[in-house]
């Protein structure tokens, strides 16, 4: 798995069924604090979430974005002060650029509580937009039933960090506004639905440029055969992370690598576009959130000094091609995602955050921004 240089040239594949037995336990947990502290990324194969339902979805996608061009501006994102709904091909922005891609935003069950006076961020999490059931029935239940399935998995996967890195769970319990089980009304966790059309010749290859992901964990599901995801590694070279069916690709966000001291790793990814006279790739990424006042750089975690010494056989980072969340450490979690907003979809900024768009485009809205 690891060259000469200590860095990696692969994407570890780690077997959830493991943990069925004290033996497979011990070994997967091993396999995880490697993956964690050395890749920040992993697929996990045997997730223990339903293949029916993850199929389901997977054929629902193709179908989702061949809805009327009316009906899916019905759920525009610009309609929605939490970032959710449909955005055309080409509407967001990585480092500036244009994402060559087009999408859905969903997110768990939440009713918004934020009141005149609160922090602007407190707006961020509420009800998703949904296309009418009429037109494509049962998308919405199977989706909501998937999405409550993951959320499970994604706190008992911070169990299994807490373990590997040898801290009690609730040691991680702050950051989930006290619980680390699914709780309705407590988190709202956000996911999408990608579609990455084939580029044209000449065209950028830009599915979307390289980022880190800001919170603990993201779980991938990646929906067609395609190649595209690539993650970069120590010596700064990127690696393919290709589709393998029946797995969720893992991977850890900056706030995760901040509070654990660097330990977990954050790794900067990107999508490259499918080749010219290719189909359409699809992917469906989970995103856990953590909570929205939580200022993450007060509650950086203290681990035992031999645990702590691991990262040192890393080595030092390189170079990476990202940029973004330089704010974290800073500023409350809500505020920092409220941020990363404004800069990828300035028509929804500039519609319910009309100063935070004035003062990240002051220019005003950029062409790939605009409205439909």
């Amino acid at each position: 798995m690891e060259s000469k240089s200590n860095t990696f040239s692969s994407i570890p594949i780690l077997d959830y069924s493991l943990l069925s037995t004290p033996d497979g336990h011990a070994k997967f947990v091993e396999q995880l604090r490697h993956a964690l502290i050395h890749v920040g990324f992993l697929y996990l194969s045997h997730p223990p979430v339903s293949q029916e339902d993850m199929n389901a979805l997977i054929e629902y996608t193709p179908r989702l974005f061949e809805l009327p061009q009316e009906e899916k501006n019905k759920i525009r994102m610009a309609n929605s002060p939490h970032f959710f709904g449909y955005s055309r091909f080409g509407a967001e922005l990585t480092k500036g650029k244009t994402d060559q891609r087009e999408q859905f935003d969903f997110g768990t069950p939440y009713e918004n509580q934020w009141k005149p006076g609160e922090p602007e961020y407190m707006k961020l999490w509420g009800p998703p937009q949904w296309p009418s059931d009429e037109l494509i029935p049962g998308f919405k239940e199977t989706y909501l039933r998937y999405l409550s399935q993951v959320e499970q998995l994604s706190y008992e996967f911070i169990a299994l960090i807490a373990e590997a890195f040898e801290i009690s769970e609730d040691a991680l319990s702050p950051f989930f506004n006290g619980g680390t089980k699914p709780n309705p009304g407590l988190m709202q966790h956000r996911s999408k639905i990608v579609k990455y059309p084939a580029r044209k010749e000449g065209e950028s290859d830009q599915g979307v440029g390289p980022h880190f992901d800001g919170g603990f964990l993201t779980f991938l599901l990646q929906a067609s055969d395609h190649p595209g995801l690539q993650v970069q590694n120590l010596a700064g070279e990127w690696i393919d992370a290709p589709p393998i069916p029946g797995t969720f690709v893992v991977n850890l966000g900056k706030a995760l690598e901040t509070v654990t001291q660097g330990l977990a790793r954050a790794t900067s990814h990107r999508v490259l576009s499918p080749v010219p006279g290719s189909t359409p790739r699809y992917s469906i990424p989970f995103f856990q959130n953590i909570a929205q006042g939580v200022c993450i750089g007060d509650l950086v975690l203290d681990f035992k000094p031999e645990i702590l010494k691991l990262k040192d056989s890393r080595g030092q980072v390189g170079a990476t091609d990202s940029v973004n969340y330089t704010e974290y450490g800073q500023y409350p979690t809500g505020y920092v995602n409220l941020i990363g907003r404004v800069k990828s979809h300035p028509d929804v900024a500039e519609k319910h955050y009309p100063n935070m768009f004035k003062q990240f485009f002051p220019q005003g809205l950029p062409a790939q921004g605009s409205a439909y």
